[in-house]
């Protein structure tokens, strides 16, 4: 799987770089063609897929079932705006519901549009029916975290990256450590009106918090009349061996947000769902989106939907996960101090006396493996969940090399 070639790369590389703004470090691979878990650049080198575009494509690239319906769709209607309606939007609401055990959902196209719908409902649902006065709703939400790139989200964030030369930020917000109970519990006050929170941090390192907390999260929640909110938008649709993280300890959030994988690969599709309690503080104007429940986008999310329902992928997830967390844990290397994880989203943390991940992911892309560092010190692998076991062994191979060397 040894990287050959680079003779076209380097052009793609310059163009980008000349009439791009520079702010990704991606690795210098282009690429220009996918199926399944494979990639090609533009040089014909052959890749395996460990990253799936931050776990938008568990389904694997362009998927069959997802590409029929979105072409089928193509031919007939893309778009109407929210002025009028169409036929796709109704039914995939509807079978998003279905899935998820709740009554409504609000459509949108990237995750951070459903962050931000699920801070604004939650905000108006404090004022119109918890009764906060007016301007003092507050949303916890923990460090480390990771939502979005708008101007308010990045304003909560602890990490000063995000947040340098991007203020005044949106007031109401109120950060507390992550996989703290009694710190939850502590900033707590009339003003709560939310309590947002990943699952397991992605972004943030492939963070696991210590099991139960989730469980004790929501029953803080609720016994403050809180809503705990769940950002499953990376974490979501099988990713983590169940359908939604908060699975594993039978919670059910009041309001959840789901993205990247619901759009297959094929196009940004997003929500936000919750029952009516919270739903229906919104009435015409009060919030909306030009592309948010597009015929297309709705098409595509109901064909991506059932491809995680019908093929199992949650089960995969959890099976494939735990035995590749295995080899990865059995690797004799002394640079890894801590591989941790759920399903298929896998970290392994590089010590920092042995430097930082980016190399170690460098090493991995010239043998044909892509896979990206987070946090500085911890490779990620997330995998479509597509992967055969024994695509995943030959991988186990690549990575137990670079990583012992």
């Amino acid at each position: 799987m040894t990287r050959a070639s680079a003779a076209n790369t380097e052009r793609y590389l310059q163009e980008a770089d000349r009439f791009g703004a520079h702010n990704y470090h991606p690795l210098p691979v282009v690429i220009e063609r996918a199926e399944g878990v494979w990639v090609w650049d533009v040089d014909g080198n052959k890749f395996l897929d460990m990253l799936s575009a931050y776990s938008a494509l568990n389904q694997g690239h362009r998927h069959p079932a997802i590409l029929a319906a979105a072409r089928d769709q193509m031919d007939k209607l893309t778009l109407t705006s929210r002025a009028f309606h169409n036929d796709q939007m109704g039914a995939f609401l509807r079978e998003l519901c279905e899935a998820t055990g709740y009554e409504k959902a609000l459509p949108m196209n990237t995750g951070a549009e459903a962050v931000e719908t699920s801070i604004k409902m939650v905000r108006k649902w404090g004022y119109k029916v918890k009764g906060v006065a007016e301007g003092r709703a507050e949303i916890i939400v923990c460090e480390n975290n990771f939502h979005g790139r708008t101007t308010t989200i990045v304003g909560f964030s602890s990490e000063h990256q995000y947040r340098d030369g991007f203020g005044p930020f949106t007031p109401g917000f109120r950060l507390i450590p992550y996989d703290d109970i009694d710190a939850l519990r502590a900033a707590i006050n009339e003003n709560t009106v939310g309590f947002l929170v990943e699952p397991l941090q992605g972004e943030g390192g492939v963070v696991v918090p210590a099991e139960g907390y989730l469980r004790q999260a929501a029953q803080v929640c609720r016994e403050n009349r809180v809503a705990f909110m769940a950002d499953e938008i990376q974490t979501g649709l099988g990713r983590t061996g169940k359908l939604f993280c908060c699975d594993w300890e039978d919670v059910r959030p009041d309001v959840l947000t789901v993205g990247k994988a619901l759009g297959g690969g094929v196009y940004p599709v997003s929500a936000t769902i919750a029952d009516a309690e919270f739903m229906d503080v919104f009435s015409p104007g009060d919030h909306g989106s030009t592309f948010g429940g597009n015929p297309l986008g709705a098409a595509i999310g109901r064909a991506s939907l059932r491809v995680i329902l019908d093929e199992n992928l949650s089960e995969r997830s959890n099976e494939l996960g735990n035995w590749f967390m295995e080899g990865l844990r059995a690797i004799d290397s002394p640079h890894v101090e801590e591989v941790r994880g759920k399903g298929l989203m896998i970290g392994v943390v590089i010590k920092e006396s042995s430097g930082t991940a980016r190399p170690f992911c460098e090493a991995l892309e010239q043998r044909g493996i892509l896979a990206k560092e987070t946090h500085s010190q911890v490779i990620r692998f997330a995998p479509p969940l597509v992967i055969g076991k024994d695509v995943l062994e030959d991988a186990l191979q690549e990575i137990g090399a670079v990583l012992s060397a």
